[in-house]
């Protein structure tokens, strides 16, 4: 890994140094105070340490972000505002239509719905995760509007993926550009790949990105997205396989973390 460069910053009162790559994405702190380098990804490791090498000092210890203690899961005892477990998938678009439902007489279907719909069915198939051990939030707001359509905690680790409805439609993907159908190529992989880094940097633990296409007529990948799964619906419950990262304490850990609004506020 390549262009990595430091970043000093403030965070609950402590100075911590962010090692972040070209894209802006983190991917290691430095704690000062804790003499701790943070890892999100363990093959950035010697990149990681070379570029924080002037900034080091003494003995410190590298490894992935530790997971809260139980102390401090008791300190996430939730306001019912405050908690953003009982989120519905889609859940803003569903309080949007009910304030504005819009013309019910109208040649094309309101976006929002078809969005919507392409959300619950993608929420539907996480939620039926949770026997296998993963947990699921919906709808999880971020700072200037933006939402995490749904994010994934399991045995696999944790997936951020954003919903793209293309009903009957043909996806085109050369990244960061994606297209549906005749509609004009947006840059939405850059989006997708910044949600990502923002639950990441909420959580101190690496999050996978995921674009989730559903009902596509084809999905043609014209140029390997970097660090973004391209899935379907049906490969929705292939997740589930992948195991091995998260044990069950800290699959629990991160999912009370993560359904706290407070969490989100600064990312």
């Amino acid at each position: 890994m390549s262009g990595l460069r430091v970043i000093p910053t403030w965070r609950h009162g402590q100075e911590r140094l962010y090692v972040c790559g070209d894209d802006g994405r983190n991917v290691a702190w430095y704690d000062r105070e804790a003499a701790r380098v943070n890892l999100l990804s363990e093959s950035s490791r010697q990149d990681v340490l070379d570029v924080l090498g002037p900034f080091l000092t003494g003995q410190v210890t590298v490894g992935p972000p530790p997971v809260p203690t139980p102390a401090e899961l008791a300190r996430l005892s939730l306001h019912p505002d405050d908690d953003l477990a009982p989120n519905r998938p889609g859940e803003a678009l569903v309080i949007s239509l009910d304030r504005e439902p819009g013309p019910q007489r109208r040649l094309r279907t309101d976006p929002r719905r078809r969005a919507l719909a392409a959300q619950q069915m993608v929420g539907e198939l996480l939620d039926g995760l949770e026997a296998a051990g993963w947990r699921v939030l919906h709808s999880v707001p971020l700072p200037g509007g933006s939402r995490l359509h749904h994010l994934l905690i399991g045995p696999g680790g944790l997936f951020a993926l954003h919903v793209l409805p293309a009903r009957r439609q043909r996806v085109r993907v050369s990244d960061p550009m994606v297209s549906v159908g005749r509609a004009d190529p947006e840059p939405l992989l850059r989006r997708v790949r910044a949600d990502a880094s923002r639950a990441s940097f909420a959580l101190t633990a690496e999050v996978r990105a995921a674009l989730v296409v559903t009902e596509p007529v084809a999905v043609d990948v014209l140029a390997a997205p970097r660090d973004v799964r391209i899935l379907t619906v049906p490969d929705v419950s292939g997740l589930a396989r992948s195991g091995g990262l998260l044990k069950p304490a800290d699959v629990e850990a991160l999912h009370a973390m993560a359904r706290d609004r407070g969490t989100w506020a600064r990312v």
